[in-house]
């Protein structure tokens, strides 16, 4: 019981350590932590406890600790079917009136309280009463369980954090409710000893999602960090790189000006082509990199009212040519109002909206519409063009990844840009594609951005 003891509370620790103040993680750390208790009263029970009464034969000292395995046992007990319907009810708040917010963590203690007061104090053989406690705490579980299962998400990396939050904590919770509280109700006593199995099955899983697909969002951090890292030096890069470019393409078109002119002078034909010829790639040189480094410097925000109405009806306009065989879906929020950067937000959305007719050659749907996720607005662009695979869709968003290989114009820099804006303004650009299916975007706004 020692390993579940310290793989309880390490992830515990850790929950709490990717986002103090949600209070999703907090309850979901105090499912950790109290289940914690249980195997610490364990291992007072049957290692620690024992030795110290071989070793110290005080009886104090024994009947301190026994005291204190009884308060951690309690803690175990009580708080673990308390703490899973607090994660539930916080988890999923879609059906939740205020009023219910209020009450609701008030009203489900009631039951605990109840216990403690009025049955029989805690035993070794007998911690709880297990019939009556099983009453309310195995109801906890499964309408909990049910309440998480139920949430809908709609952003793509959402999805995948629900996913993986139901499988590393619906099947062991489900089990350690049967073994707790159910069996032990019927005289089916130290069921606990079998947690072990549990926790072989949760830690490995826990540790692979992490690395893997990065648990609770954790990789996602990780990704948008690399990225942000990679933009800073492109920028810094690109600037250094414009300038230099820019100084000796000025000396080369001033020395090639000179030898045309001399050209033109002595009626050398052949000699005015090639230097014609050397011009025009000199130019289109210092042209390309101009572009890039347009495209990468950082600029600073001039925020200011925007509706988001207006301004997709503004960004739409010059776009008619491209969408004469496309059906445009509007479902924007009306009077919705944002502080942000219209010129900055234009070519963003001018980017992704570029992006999708692109993906619908011939003809298709597009839609753009507003949500609210978790206070946020969400501006969804979604089209039914030809969408990307998973890998494509890794990439997309590194600088100068493109699909557009044909293309001189193109240097893969689009959503780089757009990813670089929306994160300039607290908010974050997320996709989800499928081949044949269509694409995606989603540009999230935090809350400090809209204004009542």
């Amino acid at each position: 019981m020692l390993f579940v003891l310290f793989a309880l509370w390490i992830i515990a620790l850790g929950l709490v350590m990717i986002d103090p103040r949600s209070s999703t993680m907090r309850w979901m750390s105090a499912i950790a932590f109290t289940g914690g208790f249980g195997a610490l009263a364990a291992v007072l029970s049957e290692t620690f406890i024992p030795y110290i009464q071989q070793t110290v034969p005080n009886p104090s000292i024994s009947t301190m600790l026994y005291h204190f395995m009884g308060i951690c046992s309690l803690i175990s007990y009580y708080g673990l079917p308390y703490s899973f319907a607090m994660l539930s009810l916080s988890y999923n708040t879609t059906w939740q009136k205020p009023v219910l917010r209020k009450w609701l963590p008030i009203v489900l203690l009631l039951p605990a309280i109840a216990c403690i007061l009025f049955t029989p104090g805690y035993t070794e053989e007998m911690p709880i009463t297990f019939p009556i406690v099983a009453l309310w705490a195995v109801p906890y579980f499964i309408i909990g369980s049910v309440l998480i299962v139920m949430k809908t998400e709609r952003l793509p990396a959402l999805k995948r954090t629900h996913l993986f939050t139901c499988l590393a904590l619906l099947p062991p919770i489900l089990c350690v409710g049967v073994l707790n509280y159910v069996m032990p109700s019927f005289g089916y006593y130290r069921m606990w000893v079998y947690h072990v199995w549990i926790l072989a099955f949760v830690v490995p899983f826990f540790v692979y999602t992490f690395f893997k697909y990065g648990f609770l969002g954790m990789r996602l951090l990780i990704e948008r960090r690399k990225l942000d890292s990679t933009l800073r030096a492109i920028t810094s890069g690109t600037a250094i790189l414009n300038h230099a470019i820019k100084n000796d393409v000025g000396k080369m078109r001033l020395f090639l000006e000179k030898m045309k002119q001399h050209a033109e002078e002595t009626q050398q034909t052949e000699l005015l082509q090639d230097i014609e010829v050397v011009m025009g790639a000199s130019g289109h040189i210092r042209d390309m990199i101009s572009r890039v480094h347009e495209q990468t410097q950082e600029l600073p925000l001039r925020v200011t009212s925007v509706s988001i109405g207006e301004l997709i009806n503004e960004v739409l306009l010059p776009l008619q040519p491209f969408l004469a065989n496309i059906a445009v879906h509007l479902n924007i929020a009306e009077n919705l109002t944002l502080q942000i950067d219209r010129i900055q937000m234009a070519e963003t959305l001018t980017n992704v909206l570029m992006n999708a007719i692109e993906a619908m050659p011939h003809d298709g749907e597009l839609m753009i519409r507003t949500l609210h996720v978790k206070k946020n607005i969400v501006l969804e662009i979604k089209d039914n063009g030809m969408g990307m695979d998973k890998d494509v869709l890794k990439q997309v968003l590194e600088p100068f990844y493109t699909t557009k290989s044909g293309s001189r114009n193109n240097f893969g820099l689009g959503l780089a840009y757009c990813y670089s804006v929306m994160k300039k303004h607290g908010g974050s650009l997320e996709l989800s594609s499928s081949p044949g299916k269509g694409t995606s975007v989603f540009l999230t706004f935090p809350s400090s951005r809209i204004l009542t």
